[in-house]
């Protein structure tokens, strides 16, 4: 490699900088380097953008979602080899620990998040020309073969999450699902529920282009800032409410929405980052509801392999949700894109 490379690094409240940055190096026996061939802005991307979430350093490289090719390996690597295609979950794992051991990837006990450095520790992101990945051979997972480039890339995050707050919402064939937010995640929120039998889907949320999504998704679509969705749902649910709500934006309106939503016994299945310091809940209220009430970081080492068949085999079409591509260098002008919703803007990727 040359001497340094091209990154997007934070530089403060809603600011990014394309710049030149060291090159990512083997740190440890177990690392490998990655040259980057795509990675993606993400939701999450901006919570450290907004500073709702503080304590992240300047010059820290931003993002969590890429694919790319292994260059360059460390001496304990034995699974990974130098020119795989490569595709990785958001955070590091071990493989070894009990919470890898129970597929909780999510909560390793060594697991490092891609993109968050604070007070010099942690690990640098991908929307660079390379990444370093630690814990290489329980981390990456070679790309299967008919998997494309931007499937394996959504496969590694928004995919797996999506799935995941499916799957916590214990959906059935005659249910009734709400999704409270039609982002990337929202969406395949939506697409998990249909994968695994839901034929009846709601989905909240006040922006056009998503609702749109999210009706192609195959959820019939509630414009929050033109319908009441709690009435709507008492009127398709004989009064009681969904039996699930999966909550996919991480703000405490989005938390209120989908408590006003669930039926008593029913269950709120919660994937959106939340910053807030208190829920939109008291313990009465899910006392009252007899509520189930999942919340967490998806184990996405897990679900990323398992579903890349399905997404191979066309059972799930995911791709739907990328709206921008724009090269590396022009990152910068994308966060600001994504960030303020405009031209449509749903999901955008980034290549070096």
């Amino acid at each position: 490699m040359i001497d340094g490379m091209k990154a997007i690094t934070f530089a403060g409240f809603r600011d990014v900088e394309y710049k030149t940055v060291d090159d990512p190096r083997i740190e440890q026996p177990g690392d490998v380097i990655v040259r980057v061939t795509a990675s993606s802005i993400c939701g999450s991307d901006l919570h450290p953008y907004h500073e709702r979430e503080e304590g992240l350093d300047y010059d820290t490289v931003m993002g969590h979602e890429f694919v790319g090719e292994v260059v360059e390996i460390g001496a304990e690597v034995a699974k990974i080899k130098v020119g795989d295609n490569i595709f990785c979950p958001f955070s590091t794992n071990c493989g070894r620990c009990y919470y890898c051991r129970i597929g909780l990837t999510s909560r390793c006990e060594r697991g490092q998040l891609f993109g968050w450095v604070g007070m010099g520790e942690g690990l640098h992101g991908c929307q660079a020309e390379a990444v370093r990945v630690p814990l290489a051979d329980t981390t990456l997972a070679v790309v299967p073969e008919g998997v494309t480039e931007e499937q394996a890339l959504l496969l590694g995050d928004v995919t797996a999450t999506g799935y995941f707050c499916a799957e916590q919402a214990g959906i059935h064939a005659d249910g009734i699902y709400v999704v409270v937010g039609c982002g990337p995640v929202g969406i395949m929120a939506i697409i998990g529920a249909r994968h695994l039998g839901a034929e009846m889907i709601y989905a909240v949320d006040t922006i056009p282009e998503r609702l749109e999504l999210a009706r192609k998704a195959g959820a019939a679509p509630i414009d929050f800032s033109s319908e009441d969705p709690v009435l709507a749902l008492h009127e398709a649910a004989e009064g009681r409410g969904a039996d699930a709500v999966m909550e996919a934006v991480g703000s405490f309106e989005s938390h209120r929405s989908a408590i006003e939503l669930v039926r008593p016994g029913g269950t709120v299945s919660s994937v959106g980052v939340h910053t807030e310091t208190a829920f939109a809940f008291t313990p009465a209220e899910a006392y009252d509801k007899n509520l189930t009430y999942k919340v967490g970081r998806c184990p996405a080492r897990v679900y990323m392999e398992r579903l890349a068949p399905f997404v191979r085999d066309g059972q799930l079409d995911i791709t739907g949700v990328i709206s921008h591509h724009f090269p590396l260098e022009r990152g910068p002008e994308a966060y600001r894109l994504f960030d303020e919703r405009r031209d449509q803007c749903t999901k955008v990727l980034l290549t070096p």
